[in-house]
C-alpha cells in the first residue's frame, strides 16, 4: 500500500514538472496553484549557487517571472501571457542547505496588463516549515494578458489547468 502512495505522490510531481521544466530541473516544487496565489519551495543545492555558496540572483528571478506567469495566465481565463518587466530585490543571501519559500499574489489584475508579487523566503529551520522566515528576495512583475494561446502551447494550457485550484 505504501508503495501505490509512492508511485502516486511520484506520478502527481512529474506531472507538475511539466509545468515549468526550467523550475523543476533545479528542484523547484509547485505547491499551490490558483488565480489568487502560486507557491512553491526549493532546497539550496549545488545546481542553484552561485560560487560563493549562496542562491544565484537568477534563480531567484526565474522563480519570480515563472510564478507570476502562471497565475497571470490562470487570471486572465487561460489566455496567454507575457512577460515585459522584471524587478527584484535581493535582500538577504540563501544559503547551501537553505530550505526557501515562495509566494505570488497579483498586485493588480487589469484587462490587458498585470502586476504579480513575488516574495522568497528562508526558512530560519528547515526541518520546521513553521518556524520563522526572513525575506530573501522581494519582485514585482509586469505582464502583458490576454493574448491569444498559439496551437503549439494549448498543451501547456491543460496541464496548469489539471493542477490549478480555479
Amino acid at each position: 500500500m505504501e508503495q501505490s502512495s509512492s508511485s502516486s505522490s511520484s506520478s502527481c510531481s512529474s506531472k507538475k514538472e511539466s509545468l515549468d521544466v526550467p523550475l523543476h530541473s533545479f528542484g523547484f516544487q509547485i505547491e499551490e496553484l490558483s488565480p489568487q496565489k502560486v507557491t512553491g519551495r526549493l532546497l539550496v543545492t549545488p545546481k542553484c549557487v552561485q560560487p560563493f555558496k549562496v542562491l544565484h540572483g537568477g534563480v531567484s528571478a526565474l522563480i519570480s517571472e515563472a510564478m507570476a506567469s502562471m497565475g497571470a495566465h490562470m487570471a486572465s481565463g487561460l489566455q496567454r501571457v507575457a512577460g515585459i518587466h522584471l524587478s527584484i530585490n535581493h535582500v538577504k543571501s540563501a544559503r547551501l542547505g537553505d530550505l526557501v519559500l515562495a509566494e505570488a499574489t497579483p498586485f493588480s489584475i487589469g484587462k490587458t496588463i498585470q502586476v504579480w508579487e513575488v516574495r522568497i523566503w528562508k526558512l530560519a529551520d528547515p526541518s520546521n516549515t513553521e518556524s520563522s522566515k526572513s525575506l530573501v528576495s522581494s519582485s514585482r512583475v509586469t505582464l502583458m494578458c490576454n493574448l491569444p494561446v498559439p496551437d503549439h502551447a494549448k498543451e501547456a494550457t491543460e496541464n496548469l489547468r489539471s493542477h490549478a485550484k480555479l
